[in-house]
């Protein structure tokens, strides 16, 4: 016989899922509210998504100055190369979310719909209403840390 251990899960905060019609999938999002590096992917998020925009317009630009051809179905290459460019976009702004919300997370919030362009601007938005217990949360740790590693009048033999 095998003998287990189990970690505890205090302070991990979890939030339910509902789709468009206000009805629960089933899926959460949870998030470790003593994990010191919340606030440091949240803001790494941030900044990944002003990288995926400039990129996006970037790639868009390039195209566009592309001279056009007809591509092998309905669109042109330049069409078709944007189509790509912007899926390529969709993953990685779906990379970007994942790093704050977890691994599958955006999948869990698309509920079954494809990454759009708002996508982040929308999670971010309804993401905002729990972002206060998140960085109470985090600033709480700090202040435990400080707290617990600050030398203590006692500590100080030369006084």
């Amino acid at each position: 016989m095998n003998e287990f251990i189990q970690l505890k899960k205090d302070n991990i905060f979890r939030v339910g899922i509902k789709d468009a019609n206000g009805k629960s999938t089933g899926e959460c999002l949870e998030f470790d509210l003593e994990d010191i590096e919340l606030p440091l992917r949240l803001n790494q998020c941030k900044i990944n998504h002003e990288n995926n925009l400039n990129w996006i317009k970037n790639q868009e630009i390039i195209i566009s100055k592309r001279e056009d051809a007809p591509g092998k179905g309905i669109y042109t290459r330049n069409q078709e190369a944007i189509l790509h460019a912007r899926k390529e976009f969709f993953k990685k702004e779906e990379a970007c979310l994942d790093l704050f919300l977890g691994k599958g997370s955006t999948r869990k919030l698309l509920n079954g719909r494809n990454p759009f362009y708002g996508m982040f601007d929308e999670f971010s938005e309804i993401l905002e209403p729990i972002m206060d217990k998140l960085n109470v949360k985090a600033d709480d740790i700090t202040s435990k840390i400080k707290e617990k590693y600050s030398p203590r009048k006692e500590d100080n033999i030369l006084e």
